[in-house]
């Protein structure tokens, strides 16, 4: 977390993974501070896939470790804070912060620039975005692909277009190894990776219907419409198991 912007929670450690308890207010309001000061800041939306790819990757924990700001965005994780004895106040989702983020973009100012998912995505993500929010700045979009031989022609595009906020959209970890390479580069204040955001704003991709995020089924609602993704949700019941031997008690502050 950036020194001197503290949420009224502290972080919560899940597994040797930094969480931090922010509500999507305070998330808004850390940006908020962050475009102000320009400098580049990494936010990351971990999961429990976040956590238990970070156990195998060393690289990828470190980059959870430095992100300014790691917000919760899988159930498991509050969860896992309860059973901890610690608190993260609610989920904070890639999905839902990037509509929340371009409405008070459009307030403020701010400019975005959409990068990743499949070609044409991030432009109606940004049609959408704009439709949504009147006056919201764009500032480009770019399918691009997180392969180190398109990095420099990308980062390139991206500082020219001197955006306050960099979406991208690669998934996970790459997005986050990306952004973390990158980043000073780039030069934008906020940085975040977003996984499958635009496909979820656009309709390409399925999101869980409401109640079924509200009875934590998000997970099943996956399996089903994507089944594909079943070797990636064995990592949830190796979560489960690995934080039932965590010991409690390991709320800390920054």
């Amino acid at each position: 977390m950036q020194p001197g912007v503290t949420p009224a929670l502290p972080p919560v450690q899940i597994l040797g993974v930094r969480v931090d308890a922010v509500t999507y207010d305070e998330a808004i309001d850390l940006i908020g501070s962050w475009i102000q000061q320009r400098g580049p800041h990494q936010i990351a939306t971990a999961n429990p896939e976040f956590v238990m790819a970070a156990q195998r990757d060393p690289g990828f924990r470190r980059v959870l470790a430095a992100a300014d700001l790691c917000v919760a965005d899988g159930v498991g994780l509050l969860w896992a804070a309860r059973r901890l004895g610690a608190t993260l106040p609610e989920r904070v989702t890639g999905s839902d912060l990037t509509p929340l983020l371009a409405q008070e973009a459009s307030r403020r100012g701010w400019r975005l620039y959409l990068l990743g998912a499949a070609p044409g995505v991030a432009e109606q993500t940004a049609r959408l975005l704009e439709a949504q929010n009147p006056g919201l700045r764009i500032a480009g979009v770019y399918a691009g692909s997180p392969a180190e031989a398109e990095a420099s022609a990308i980062v390139q595009r991206v500082a020219a277009a001197r955006p306050d906020v960099l979406l991208v959209a690669y998934g996970a970890p790459a997005q986050d190894l990306w952004i973390a390479r990158h980043g000073a580069a780039l030069g934008v204040p906020v940085m975040m990776g977003v996984g499958g955001a635009f496909d979820h704003l656009v309709g390409v991709q399925r999101r869980a219907p409401a109640w079924v995020q509200r009875v934590h089924l998000e997970w099943l609602f996956r399996l089903v419409t994507q089944p594909w993704r079943w070797r990636r949700q064995l990592a949830l019941p190796r979560f489960v198991w690995a934080v039932l031997r965590q010991p409690r008690a390991v709320e800390t502050r920054p």
